[in-house]
Formats: C-alpha cells, sequence, structure tokens
C-alpha cells in the first residue's frame, strides 16, 4: 500500500535546489571535507523511456575540495533539471565522518544507451555509469486529459518455470495525490516479491507533464501453462492546485486500473533428473582462500570458502554447496551463509558454504572438480559453472617414515646388502668385528647402570626423572577438561600432555598418526569434528576419558601409519551427481 504522503507533491518538484543553490551549498560544506577518500555514483534505474526523468545520486565518502565538484559534462546527452544536496556528519570513535549526497535530476536527449561520464565530486572521480533509453510505448496512453492513469507491463510474454520475470505498475497524475493505496495483485501458482521502493520521478505524455511511481516486482512461475495478470488497481483522493474548492472539499476520489496481462509459460527442459534446475541470467560458482603455496602439513586444516551466485534466482533454489569426496582428508563444513538481494529489476541469490579440509596422510591431496548445470535463460542453452581441480602435497609428520616404499629403493637395498655382509665377514673385517663386540658391550653396561639408577634404595622413597612431575600435571589438567564441554581446551590440554611426552608434535594429526589404538585415533576425529564442524548432527563420541586414562599407545618409532581412515569422510558429497 502507498503511504499517503508519497503523494503530496507539486509537479514544479519545488524541493529540489537550482544548480546554482547545490554549488554554494557544496562551497559552505568545504571546510568539513578537508580529506576526500572516494566518491560514487549511482542511477535509481538502469532504462527509462525518452521523455522520463532519471536520479543521478552522488555520494563522497569523507571530505575533500568540494568546490571541484563539475556536472557540466551530463550536458552532453542530458537535460540536467534540477540537484539537491544532503550531508551528514556523524562521529565514529571519537573521529568526524562527513558524508555529502547530491542529487541530480536528467532527461534524456536521446534514445540509446547514454554514458554518464566519470565526474569529479569533491577531488574524486567517479566511475562511468549507463543508462538504456528506448522510445516511447505506443501502446502507453497518451495525452487524454486524464489526470490519474496506470500502465502494467511484463518484460517478456513467455518464460520458463522458474525463471523471474520483471513486473512494473506505474501509476501516472497531476497535481497531488492526498491519499491513495496499491494493493500487490494476488497470482495463484506465482512467487510475486517486490523488489526495491517505489521509484518517483517525471515524465512527458503528449503536452502533458506527469508524476510517476513506479512499483517493480520479481515474478517467477511456479508452474507451467497461461498465466493471467489481472488488472491492478488504485483509489485515492486527488486535489487540484488550481481549484480552490478542491481543498475545501477534501478532493476527489479517484479509482484507476492498469490493463491485463498474459504470460505464456514453458515446462523446463529435458535435462538430468539428478541436477536441479536453475533457470538464470548469469551464475557463477567459485572456492576461494586456497593459499598460495601447495605445501600441506598432517592435521592442519585447509579452510576454502564455496561461493555461487545467480542473477535471476532466489537463494532458496540454488543447491546445497559441497565438495566431491576427497581421498586421504576429512571435510569440515560450516553454517552456510545465504541471502537474497536486489539489483532494482533481478533476484541475486547468493549462498556461501566453508570448508576446513583436514589431511589425514602424507603424499598429495586432490580435490577434484566441482561442476554445476544451469539454463541460461538470455541464450537459451544449458551451461555448466566448474571450480577447477587443485593439488597439494601433504608433508609427513616429523619423525616418522613414509607407509610405503619405493621398489627403487627396495631394490637398491636388497642388491647391496650381500656385499655388506661380504665385506663383514671377510678377511680383512677382523678389526670391524671386535670394534662392533666393544660397542654392543658399553650399550649392556649402559643399560645396566641405567636400569640400577632407577631401582629405589631399601628406607628411601624412590624418585623419577624431573620431566615426569610435568607429564603427570599436563595428563591431570587434560582428564579435568576432558570431563567438560569446551573442545577448544579439551584439544590444548591433551596436545600439551602429548608434547610433554613428545615435544616435536605440531597438532592433533600428528598426533594421531603416532598412536597405535585405534580407540584413541577415533577420539581425536571425533574432537576434532567438534572443534571444525559445531554445527554437525548430534550423536555420541568416544569418551575422551575412558579412551586416555590408561595414558597414550605410541606406535613404534620409525612404524607409520597403515594409511587406512580411521573414520569415511564425515560428508562425501559431491555437487551434481
Amino acid at each position: 500500500m502507498f503511504s499517503a504522503p508519497r503523494f503530496s507533491r507539486a509537479t514544479s518538484r519545488s524541493p529540489w535546489l537550482r544548480p546554482s543553490c547545490t554549488l554554494l551549498f557544496v562551497l559552505l560544506l568545504a571546510p568539513m571535507l578537508a580529506r576526500a577518500t572516494s566518491a560514487q555514483a549511482t542511477l535509481d534505474r538502469s532504462t527509462a523511456q525518452l521523455g522520463e526523468t532519471v536520479t543521478l545520486n552522488l555520494r563522497v565518502d569523507g571530505g575533500g575540495s568540494a568546490s571541484q565538484s563539475d556536472i557540466a559534462p551530463l550536458a552532453q546527452d542530458f537535460t540536467i533539471l534540477n540537484s539537491s544536496g544532503h550531508p551528514s556528519v556523524s562521529i565514529v570513535n571519537g573521529v568526524p565522518h562527513v558524508e555529502l549526497i547530491i542529487g541530480v535530476a536528467l532527461q534524456p536527449k536521446r534514445t540509446g544507451t547514454l554514458t554518464i561520464p566519470s565526474l569529479t565530486i569533491a577531488g574524486s572521480r567517479t566511475e562511468p555509469l549507463q543508462l538504456e533509453v528506448t522510445a516511447p510505448d505506443p501502446h502507453a496512453s497518451a495525452d487524454s486529459g486524464e489526470n490519474v492513469f496506470m500502465e502494467a507491463t511484463v518484460d517478456a510474454a513467455h518464460a520458463y518455470v522458474g525463471q523471474q520475470m520483471l513486473f512494473t505498475v506505474r501509476l501516472y497524475f497531476t497535481g497531488n495525490l492526498n491519499s491513495g493505496s496499491l494493493e500487490d495483485p494476488l497470482l495463484p501458482g506465482v512467487d510475486l516479491r517486490r523488489l526495491t521502493d517505489d521509484l518517483d520521478y517525471q515524465t512527458q505524455r503528449g503536452n502533458r507533464t506527469y508524476n510517476v511511481l513506479e512499483r517493480r516486482y520479481a515474478l517467477i512461475p511456479q508452474q507451467a501453462g497461461h498465466i493471467q495478470i489481472p488488472p491492478v488497481s488504485f483509489r485515492g483522493v486527488a486535489i487540484d492546485p488550481n481549484d480552490i474548492n478542491s481543498f475545501i472539499d477534501g478532493g476527489t476520489s479517484v479509482t484507476v486500473q492498469s490493463r491485463a496481462l498474459s504470460i505464456d509459460v514453458q515446462a523446463a527442459p529435458a535435462h538430468d533428473d539428478h541436477a536441479r534446475w536453475l533457470p538464470a541470467r548469469k551464475l557463477e560458482l567459485s572456492l576461494d582462500g586456497a593459499p598460495a603455496h601447495t605445501e600441506l602439513r598432517v592435521g592442519q586444516p585447509l579452510n576454502l570458502t564455496m561461493n555461487l551466485r545467480a542473477t535471476g534466482l532466489p537463494y532458496e533454489t540454488l543447491p546445497d554447496l559441497s565438495l566431491p569426496t576427497i581421498d586421504g582428508a576429512t571435510v569440515y563444513p560450516d553454517k552456510p551463509v545465504t541471502r537474497t538481494r536486489s539489483d532494482g529489476q533481478w533476484l541475486l541469490g547468493e549462498r556461501q558454504q566453508s570448508f576446513a579440509i583436514v589431511p589425514e596422510r602424507a603424499g598429495t591431496l586432490v580435490i577434484p572438480e566441482t561442476t554445476l548445470h544451469w539454463f541460461n535463460v538470455l541464450t537459451g542453452k544449458p551451461e555448466i559453472a566448474r571450480i577447477p581441480a587443485q593439488q597439494f602435497s601433504v608433508l609427513a609428520v616429523p619423525g616418522t617414515v613414509a607407509a610405503t616404499v619405493s621398489p627403487a629403493v627396495s631394490a637398491t637395498s636388497a642388491s647391496t646388502s650381500p656385499a655388506a655382509s661380504t665385506t663383514v665377514t671377510g678377511a680383512d673385517g677382523t678389526p670391524w668385528r671386535w670394534i662392533a663386540l666393544g660397542s654392543l658391550a658399553l650399550w649392556l653396561l649402559s643399560l645396566v647402570a641405567w636400569l640400577l639408577w632407577r631401582r629405589p634404595r631399601a628406607g628411601t622413597v624412590a624418585t623419577t626423572p624431573s620431566a615426569l612431575p610435568s607429564i603427570r600435571e599436563a595428563r591431570q589438567a587434560f582428564l579435568r577438561a576432558a570431563t567438560g564441554s569446551d573442545a577448544a581446551q579439551q584439544a590444548q590440554r591433551l596436545l600439551a600432555w602429548a608434547r610433554a611426552e613428545r615435544p616435536a608434535l605440531q597438532n592433533l594429526g600428528e598426533l594421531s598418526e603416532q598412536l597405535a589404538a585405534e580407540a584413541q585415533r577415533m577420539a581425536i576425529a571425533a574432537l576434532q569434528r567438534r572443534l571444525y564442524a559445531p554445527t554437525r548432527a548430534t550423536g555420541s563420541d568416544p569418551d575422551l576419558v575412558a579412551a586416555f586414562k590408561s595414558g597414550f599407545a605410541w606406535r613404534e618409532r620409525g612404524v607409520a601409519a597403515d594409511g587406512n581412515d580411521p573414520l569415511p569422510p564425515l560428508y562425501p558429497f559431491k555437487l551434481d551427481r
């Protein structure tokens, strides 16, 4: 429903300032705009008919020499009707922030693609803009003497199911409208959404100047067939500023309506039944966040963000984002971010999904190609959005060896073993044998001395190496944290305990690789799920206290993990099946 104040305006558009007044206003504001940072130009719409007006909004963020503002280049393709300025000053963290918005009413001089050139505003340059100007609609209401009338248009007479169309309703009036209501149409089988606030401009029809209020809708058919758009009605009160009796009587009631429209909606063309039907004007799919280097380490998460943007579709119609199955890693998705916005004509649907990819073994990690099928309504052809495959090198945990040995190394070892045996047992190998026996004897003596030193003496209390108390403290700190619900603290305490025994450990992934007990590896995997996937489905996780109450079950040094994942991928998904 239109609010009454929106119609209380005169044809002369008295609120606007003259260009000379705007220049004086900008000059007075110059001392406050001492440091301009940026200027931006926007149009209230991207298309117009010849004879209509458009509003160019110039926004200056910061300050600068406002006396340098120059809108004279607009005069080449536009008639500059009037302009207005609106400053605002705000204090953020004790720092003053100045913003100046200048609105310029323009009337195109010709049809075609007109360019709003780059302008110098308050010492900064704006980016060029384009405006499509068409000839007046020959079927539109001409100068019939009516003070109020309506028009309704749709951008195309044919569309596919799910394709957004642009449905526009315009109310033309002279004089003032004291009040009025314009209800949104009800269309069964159609998703109808308002795109922007109502636009307000002027246009020429015949020999008369009309004020125009324009409302735009996104019209999305939900089923195939013939759709009839009924007339849209306006009911209000008009006041003639030239008739004093009109003010005394409270105005004249007016009721006008647009003509009915019809649309033929086609069913979706034949496509893969497993693929979602996505009729869009434009679609972009990207995967961001990959590091410049291609080296990763076992257990260290790789954080990536997948973005899907579609023009002409709301986010509800877009598929959930996922990664293909990744061999040798577990994928932890974060909570998705979605929104639908508008550029004034088309819906812009967006989906964003972040992932933490945790490598679980050394080697080559490959993120396969991701594809998404969609239909381009501008060309009438199906297309495929692609994210290329990416490859990373995953470094092994320090202190471990590779799970497999290359054939070349094995062959070399086998071929050199006999030669080494011959050298040791040959006639000249006697000195080496005595050296080896002597080294063995010294090692045995050292071992016996260490065992005797560890043995508690009678009448004394047994002692332990100085490192053991810190290990005990770290173990007790973890067991206390394991009884709570803070996953970050549990991970920190568990890693601190492990480092007290093996200082070279860098993260939970490396710790998991050096453990032999599958129960402990599963407990670490569950802890990582809680860290990287807080929105996962609820379920029972291994008990941390039970898994580690007896200490770490270390794998023998030099023996690597078997390479098998302790758990299957948490989300083995693929965008296109």
